[in-house]
């Protein structure tokens, strides 16, 4: 019983870290536009100082890439970050305050499965 709840809630977190991390990315993207292109314009400036002059596609590739790369990154640490932090403060609620009264099986089942599938319905809302 504990392993498929480990199992069951491990599922549904990872379902919950790829919903937020999917909503976030663009928004990130976005905000993270001028510091990235600033930082990689001058990379490509140093770079090309000497040489023949950057071509703009190769100037807008890298300025994509670094951005979809840094919006990655941010998306997935904030995502875990939050699945997290609602996790603990869901099974913290739900163990000591809700299900106090269950046997300690049946409130550790109780409290881990339902806030990992609280979690995990969270994470399919839209913002």
């Amino acid at each position: 019983s504990s392993g498929i709840n480990a199992e069951y809630g491990t599922f549904l977190m990872s379902l919950a870290y790829k919903n937020v991390k999917y909503q976030l990315k663009h928004k990130i993207a976005q905000r993270r536009h001028a510091g990235v292109t600033a930082e990689v314009m001058q990379q490509v400036a140093d770079a090309t100082s000497d040489k023949k002059k950057a071509v703009k596609k190769e100037k807008d590739d890298r300025v994509l890439f670094k951005k979809t790369e840094v919006a990655d990154l941010e998306a997935t640490h904030f995502s875990i970050f939050y699945n997290n932090a609602l996790f603990l403060f869901l099974t913290i609620i739900l163990s000591f305050y809700i299900l106090k009264n269950f046997t300690p099986g049946a409130n550790y089942l109780g409290s881990s499965v339902t806030s990992a599938c609280i979690v995990a319905f969270m994470s399919t809302g839209s913002n």
